[in-house]
């Protein structure tokens, strides 16, 4: 193992870069995996990372350091830290102090959309995009659609909030929605509270793409336009709407319900 003590170091500075800044995640194409539970997901699911990072003290706690081992074992750069310097680099409070710097994937649009999907336009809390990307995969759906201005998916809240969804996704973002909905061979369903369609009225026993819109503004008008259908979800009581990661997985399990009948 490697072992940096001074924050002068280029390869400090390089993490410290991901660990604070999108623009620099996005710009290098990698982003930093914190915490043991997404360390180990992504070992079990995807293999090996070209980096591990763990601090000082991590060496002394048994999961954090099988973690180095089978990194080590698979060839990958393992790198030490005194405590000092690992803490501005994670955002886990009372964390075992390991992440990984992984890449991120780069996925192209397909021509067409025939297997079930989700389709997010606008969302900007990273809490509500990892929680739609947590509920998809578990609910068997695997390819997620990201318009500019949707909370960039790798960003280190949203792999939290998603805890490991991300590495059973193909996830694509700054795409054309309009044009992807334009070109798609299956039916593509937009959440609305003013639609007139009830969700539980639907067949949804066939790939459906799930349109998704902004916390508060919803689906652009656009986009509603374009959507085969516009569905609500009934409530009770005198709350006006779900969360959109609420009724996001309310729809995603309904599918799945329908499809398991």
């Amino acid at each position: 193992m490697k072992t940096i003590s001074s924050r002068e170091n280029a390869l400090y500075k390089e993490l410290k870069h991901l660990a604070g800044s999108s623009q620099a995640r996005r710009k290098a194409g990698r982003t930093l995996l914190d915490g043991v539970h997404l360390c180990q997901t992504y070992l079990q699911l995807r293999g090996a990372p070209p980096q591990c990072i763990v601090s000082s003290s991590a060496l002394g706690h048994a999961e954090a350091l099988d973690l180095v081992n089978r990194c080590e074992a698979l060839q990958t750069e393992c790198i030490v830290l005194p405590d000092s310097l690992y803490a501005p680099l994670s955002q886990v409070e009372h964390g075992v102090g390991i992440l990984f710097v992984i890449d991120t994937p780069q996925r192209a649009v397909p021509d067409t959309l025939l297997a079930s999907a989700v389709l997010l336009d606008q969302l900007q809390d990273p809490g509500n995009v990892g929680s739609i990307l947590r509920s998809a995969a578990a609910a068997g759906i695997t390819e997620v659609y990201c318009s500019p201005g949707t909370a960039f998916c790798w960003s280190p809240k949203v792999l939290r909030a998603a805890m490991g969804a991300h590495f059973v996704l193909d996830i694509v973002e700054n795409v054309d929605l309009s044009a992807l909905i334009k070109t798609s061979s299956i039916a593509v369903l937009a959440t609305s509270g003013y639609a007139e369609q009830c969700l539980y009225d639907m067949d949804l026993r066939q790939p459906v793409a799930w349109l998704l819109g902004h916390e508060g503004q919803g689906v652009s008008l656009a986009l509603l336009a374009q959507a085969t259908h516009r569905v609500a979800i009934p409530h009770r009581g005198q709350v006006e709407s779900l969360n959109v990661a609420a009724c996001a997985a309310v729809c995603f399990f309904e599918h799945l319900r329908q499809n398991l009948a």
